[in-house]
């Protein structure tokens, strides 16, 4: 399976939001934090015990956001 996660900059800190599953939209200092922060939701609502089993890539950079694509086979536990 693959989500985007979008991380959006702004003046006061990043957003991180996977779009396609409600309730993932994490604001921090920095980039890695929001980022990680979604990700550890995406592991709980997944129902994953940790983050391992799901590849980051980066898909894109357009109009002050970064597109990355979480891949991961869905029937992992």
């Amino acid at each position: 399976m693959v989500y985007d996660l979008i991380v959006t900059k702004s003046d006061d800190g990043v957003t991180a939001v996977i779009p396609n599953i409600k309730g993932i939209d994490c604001w921090a200092h920095n980039e890695d934090d929001a980022m990680d922060e979604a990700i550890q939701l995406l592991c709980y609502y997944l129902k994953f015990e940790d983050a391992k089993h799901i590849k980051i890539d980066i898909s894109r950079k357009e109009n002050g956001k970064t597109i990355y694509k979480l891949i991961f086979n869905k029937e992992v536990n």
